[in-house]
């Protein structure tokens, strides 16, 4: 199991992922997450501003964010995708978020298939308020099918492989590894309260034989016409526990 790192200024801990994004948040004692949607995706620069005037209004400060969920044009090239997540991360350093190289913002971008944003755009955000007996509270980034750190597109789960058999086997993965992560959290299933789900192909079978045995369906299952964010990928999942859910118009 990997264990929490600190980042009290920010109300939270995390799992410490990668370059663009941890692998996960969870609410320190003393705080809870809450999460705001936008009414719909809004290009990056607008969105950091509007996330940032949200935390002024709600008297938080920029490093309160510790998760994001972003919708791309279209799925990237590896190489795209690392030039992407500099811009990002850029502005994540300039919030003071970024500490000794670790980013303890989770993450998930996904790209819709149908009616994509112009441009990378932010969908939703997480961040932390100051709260009194709050139950745990939490944010799983996304992953999709292939191990972080492993050869690409090599170690792709079932790599190109979209038949059922092949869909099966992608979704049993990144579920075990939505698992993983929920443990390190200090969490479980039953404290999830939303789950969602990035793909393009039939999710009935996955759903019986794979989602549903986990997560219950007491929650139930947001399935978003994705594509996860780096071509050659097919499924993806992210999974969170929060109590408190916006939507926030548009200006």
């Amino acid at each position: 199991m990997a264990e929490p790192i600190l980042f009290a200024e920010g109300g939270y801990a995390f799992i410490k992922g990668g370059f663009p994004y941890c692998k996960g948040v969870r609410a320190l004692e003393g705080y809870a997450v809450e999460r705001v949607r936008f009414a719909r995706p809004v290009p990056m620069a607008q969105g950091f501003a509007a996330i940032e005037a949200h935390l002024a209004t709600v008297g938080r400060p920029r490093i309160a964010l510790c998760a994001a969920e972003l919708r791309s044009p279209k799925p990237l090239s590896m190489s795209g995708f690392a030039s992407f997540n500099e811009g990002y991360v850029a502005v994540l350093k300039q919030w003071g978020l970024i500490r000794d190289g670790l980013n303890p913002v989770a993450r998930s971008n996904v790209a819709p298939e149908l009616l994509p944003p112009a441009e990378p755009s932010f969908y939703a955000f997480c961040y932390t308020v100051p709260a009194q007996n709050t139950s745990r509270s939490f944010v799983v980034a996304g992953s999709g099918e292939w191990p972080s750190g492993g050869k690409f597109p090599d170690d792709i789960v079932a790599h190109g492989d979209v038949s059922a058999a092949g869909l099966q086997a992608k979704a049993r993965w990144v579920l075990d590894a939505m698992e993983s992560r929920l443990a390190d959290l200090g969490a479980s299933w039953p404290d999830v309260t939303a789950a969602q789900v990035y793909t393009v192909h039939d999710l009935h079978t996955i759903l019986r034989d794979q989602i549903v045995p986990r997560t219950g369906n007491g929650a139930g299952l947001t399935w978003h016409y994705c594509r996860p964010p780096i071509g050659e990928l097919e499924f993806e999942m992210d999974v969170r526990g929060v109590a408190v859910e916006r939507i926030r118009p548009l200006a």
